[in-house]
C-alpha cells in the first residue's frame, strides 16, 4: 500500500510518515521546492514536488497511491495574511479532494483541528457534534478548518470516502516551525512571566499519527473524530513543562480581563506588522477552557492516547535541543523563529 501525505515535511506530516513506514507502508510526501527537509531528512520516503494550490501538480503526485492523508495547512495563522489562510486551508483542500476523486483514490483522511469545533460553553466539553460558533474575524483559522470540513462532506456526497480527524494541541519531535511547542521554548527562554487563565487539550504527535491510521481503517466517511489527549489548565501544562526542562514555572495567572486587554494590544501589533510569538486570537482563546471529550474516537476507531503529556514534552524538548537549529538550551536566549514563512506544513 502506498500513501500520499500532503504537508509531509511538516510537524504532523513527518511523524505520520514515520508511523506509516513502521507499519510497512510505502510513503510519498508532497512538498514544495522550497520546503525545509529538516523533519524528514532521516526518513525513507518518496518526494513529490508540488503544491496544494497547484492542481496540476497534485494528480501526478497521487498516481499509484491508494490513500491520501491531507495534512497540509497553515497553522501559524498569526504570522500569515488572512487571504493566504483561506486559500491554503480551504481552496487547497478543495484541490486535493478534487484530484483524489478524479483519480479514484480509495480513501482520504482530512486533518482538520479541534479549532473547527469552536468554543464550548463554560463547564462543557467539545464533542464532534459541536458546531463552529465563532465569527470569521474572531478566529479565522478555526473558521477556515470548519469550511474545509464542509467542503469534504460535499465530496462524500459525490462518492469520495473522506474521514475527518480533529487533533487538539500537538506536542512532540520534528516540530520544525516551533508552533505547538512555542510555550516550551518561551519558558526555556524565561519569557513567560504569567499564564492565561484557561485550559487546553494536549496530545502527543505519535498518538495523533496513530489516530490518522485508525481513521483510515475504521472511520466512517463524512464523520469527524477528535484525536485528543489530556485536558489541562495552562498552569498544569506549564508545571509539566517546567519539570521537564528544569526551570521554575511562572508564578502568576492573568485574569480574564487582562487577557482580553493583551489580545487587543496584539491585534494592534499585528496590524502594524510587528512579529509576535503568539497571535491575538490565541490570546483571546487562552481565557477559555478548550477541553474535549474523546469517547467517539475511542468507541469507533479504538483510539486512546498512549503517550502522557509529560513524555510528549520531553520528546519535543530533546528534539528541539538536538535537531532544531536556533532552539535554546535551558535558560538561554535565542532568536525568534522566522516570521517570513507564509505556509506552514502542519
Amino acid at each position: 500500500m502506498r500513501a500520499l501525505i500532503t504537508g509531509g515535511t511538516g510537524f504532523l506530516g513527518a511523524n505520520l510518515a514515520v508511523y506509516l513506514r513502521q507499519q510497512g507502508w510505502k510513503v510519498r510526501i508532497l512538498r514544495r521546492p522550497t520546503s525545509s527537509l529538516e523533519a524528514v531528512k532521516d526518513l525513507d520516503v518518496e518526494h513529490a514536488i508540488g503544491d496544494v494550490l497547484d492542481p496540476d501538480s497534485l494528480r501526478p503526485a497521487m498516481v499509484g497511491c491508494d490513500v491520501v492523508f491531507h495534512a497540509a495547512a497553515i497553522s501559524a495563522y498569526w504570522r500569515t495574511p488572512a487571504e493566504q489562510i483561506l486559500r491554503v486551508n480551504v481552496e487547497g483542500t478543495r484541490n486535493v479532494l478534487t484530484a483524489a476523486r478524479d483519480l479514484g483514490v480509495h480513501r482520504v483522511v482530512l486533518t482538520s483541528s479541534l479549532a473547527a469545533l469552536g468554543v464550548p460553553e463554560p463547564g462543557t466539553l467539545l464533542t464532534e457534534d459541536h458546531p463552529y460558533n465563532l465569527p470569521p474575524g474572531c478566529f479565522l483559522y478555526g473558521y477556515s478548518k470548519a469550511i474545509a470540513e464542509a467542503i469534504a462532506r460535499v465530496f462524500v456526497e459525490q462518492g469520495l470516502e473522506v474521514v475527518i480527524v480533529n487533533p487538539s494541541v500537538i506536542l512532540g519531535p520534528r516540530d520544525i516551525h516551533r508552533i505547538s511547542g512555542s510555550l516550551i521554548l518561551e519558558m526555556a527562554r524565561r519569557r513567560v512571566p504569567a499564564l492565561p487563565p484557561g485550559g487546553v487539550n494536549v496530545v502527543a504527535v505519535e498518538d495523533v499519527a496513530r489516530g490518522h491510521a485508525l481513521a483510515l481503517e475504521r472511520g466512517r466517511p463524512g464523520e469527524r473524530y477528535i484525536l485528543g489527549g489530556e485536558n489541562l489548565t495552562y498552569r498544569e501544562l506549564a508545571e509539566r513543562i517546567a519539570e521537564v526542562i528544569g526551570v521554575p514555572p511562572p508564578r502568576w495567572v492573568i485574569p480574564p480581563r487582562g487577557v482580553k486587554g493583551l489580545a487587543a494590544l496584539a491585534r494592534i501589533a499585528q496590524a502594524l506588522g510587528l512579529p509576535l510569538p503568539v497571535g491575538a486570537d490565541q490570546l483571546w482563546l487562552s481565557a477559555h477552557f478548550i477541553w474535549c471529550d474523546g469517547r467517539k474516537a475511542e468507541a469507533e476507531l479504538g483510539y486512546r492516547p498512549e503517550v502522557p503529556v509529560r513524555e510528549a514534552i520531553r520528546r519535543a524538548w530533546e528534539w528541539y535541543q538536538g535537531s532544531c537549529p536556533g532552539s535554546p538550551r535551558t535558560g538561554e536566549g535565542a532568536d525568534q523563529p522566522s516570521m517570513r514563512r507564509t505556509l506552514t506544513e502542519r
